[in-house]
């Protein structure tokens, strides 16, 4: 399977946290990066500046909401119209619940707002994406942000859990249906990660990983998550599409 050549990727929700870490990381190999988020476009002119400064030949960022399907169209013609013709789609915008519930006490209003951010929306982007990859006949690369959590039940965020499950489902479905189109796709499946999502509950998780969590015992950063979309995007892992590459310090071995 041929790499793309043309490295302008597009990055859904890196203002910041672990998509911040993603543009960060593909702008230091030379990747032109458009990247989206919901804030007004003058409060991320530093960060585009900041990737220009990383190497990146060409940075853009768009308002954009994932959710919104209707913004899909117009925000790929404006990433291709700022970069040229994309080659990749990073995945990477999501939400956490509002507030914690139990399982027992989840709202309807919370389930469908999570799902329509973390997986309704990166499913039909892909959608749109690839669609536009098959018809210009190059090789291309997407790549899903997951979470550890769409195998680990966490029964205080359900609808995390799930919207994350089903993730992990897209991701085998579009690497079956577009492997013969030179469409590479893989997931990548963050554990413990300072992020701003993760500030709340900063202690918690200070405690679980003195306690043995992980066998490696620290926070992962952004930077680790950004590695590991780079090495997929550069072609790394040419014929592996559809795999999941675990970002948690062997948080998910099963151990005695």
């Amino acid at each position: 399977m041929k790499v793309p050549t043309v490295k302008n990727v597009l990055v859904t929700g890196g203002g910041r946290g672990i998509g911040a870490g993603i543009c960060d990381a593909l702008a230091r190999e030379g990747w032109s990066v458009a990247f989206t988020g919901r804030r007004p476009e003058e409060e991320l002119a530093d960060r585009v500046a900041a990737l220009r400064a990383l190497g990146a030949p060409a940075a853009a960022y768009f308002r954009s909401d994932v959710a919104d399907l209707a913004a899909h169209a117009p925000l790929l013609d404006a990433a291709e119209a700022a970069l040229g013709p994309l080659s990749a789609l990073v995945n990477n915008a999501g939400v956490a619940p509002a507030v914690r519930l139990d399982v027992l006490e989840t709202t309807p209003e919370s389930f469908d707002r999570l799902l329509a951010t973390n997986l309704r929306g990166p499913f039909f982007l892909t959608q749109a994406a690839a669609r536009r990859f098959v018809a210009a006949k190059t090789p291309a690369t997407v790549v899903n942000v997951g979470s550890v959590s769409a195998t680990v039940a966490s029964t205080s965020r359900g609808e995390y859990c799930i919207s994350k499950a089903g993730v992990a489902m897209a991701t085998k479905l579009w690497a079956a249906r577009l492997a013969s189109e030179g469409v590479r796709v893989y997931e990548v499946r963050p554990g413990v990660i300072r992020t701003d999502m993760t500030g709340p509950v900063r202690e918690k998780y200070d405690r679980l990983l003195a306690g043995g969590l992980a066998p490696q015992a620290r926070w992962g950063e952004p930077e680790d998550v950004g590695r590991a979309v780079a090495m997929l995007l550069r072609g790394d892992l040419a014929y592996s599409t559809g795999q999941t590459i675990q970002i948690d310090g062997g948080m998910t071995i099963a151990r005695l």
